[in-house]
Parts: structure tokens; sequence; C-alpha cells
């Protein structure tokens, strides 16, 4: 077992359930960080398994979400789980480390925003949380240059 999966397995026992939601999304991140930097090292033997690790906790992500149900907040992470997915797929075809770093950068400021909802304690819906959201059309916009339904990992 890696160390940084057993510090986050302690850190979450006894979490909240914005705490766990914390944790996914830093192992999010730290899958993407480190799929950049195998991608910077030549690596793609461990690009590809970091990708992967990452697209199996999108998929993870997007299960845990009410179809049809949710308000705006769910309809603004489905998008942004997609375009994540996206652009981690057209950052492996374009063999860009920078296109996964931003991916990781657009995963930390979500995680941000769950942490500022946990320590306020507030409800997913408040409009605090929202406002943190990306625009569903402001996010596909952003990831115009990723591909569409292409699936590479």
């Amino acid at each position: 077992m890696r160390t940084d999966l057993a510090y986050r397995k302690t850190a979450v026992q006894g979490s909240s359930g914005f705490g766990l939601l914390i944790a996914i999304f830093d192992a999010l991140a730290e899958d993407l960080r480190r799929a950049a930097q195998a991608e910077r090292n030549n690596d793609l033997e461990r690009r590809c398994l970091e990708a992967n690790h990452a697209v199996q906790i999108i998929g993870f992500l997007e299960d845990r979400l009410l179809h049809g149900e949710g308000g705006d907040l769910a309809t603004r992470l489905r998008s942004f789980y997609r375009g994540l997915r996206q652009g981690l797929m057209q950052a492996q075809i374009n063999r860009s480390p920078e296109q996964l770093d931003a991916l990781m950068n657009a995963v930390l400021k979500i995680r941000e925003a769950w942490q500022k909802a946990d320590q306020q304690r507030i409800s997913p819906r408040a409009d605090g949380l929202q406002a943190t959201m990306p625009n569903p059309a402001a996010f596909a916009e952003a990831t115009a240059s990723y591909g569409r339904d292409d699936w590479f990992a």
C-alpha cells in the first residue's frame, strides 16, 4: 500500500461527507499531477496508469450524482466531470503536461469550494458553493479544444 493512500485512509476515518469528498478530490488532483510529471519524464506507462485511475475517480464521482435530480449544482458537476474526462483524454492525445496541470488546477478549485463548504457547514445547494462551481457553458468553452467523445487513457 502506498504511503499517501494509507495517510488518506487514516485522514478520512470519521470525516464528514465533505471530508470524504475532499479526500476524493485530493486523490484526483494527485493522479493528474503524477500523470503530468510522468508525461514530462516521457514515462507513458506511468502516465497511463495515473490517467486511468483519474478516469475511475471521475466515473465514481459521476455515478454518485442523482441522474436527473439535484438541481443546478448537480448539472454543473455533471458538466464539470464530463469536461474533465474529455480534457484528460485530449491531454494524453496531445502529450501535454500543461493540459494535465490545467485540469489539476480546475479540480483543486472545486476541492477548495468543498473545503469552504465543510468549514462553514453549509448545504451543497447554498448559493456560496454554487457560485464557485464552473458554469457549464463557460467550462465547455474553455475545454472546446479538448476531444469530444473519443476515449483514450
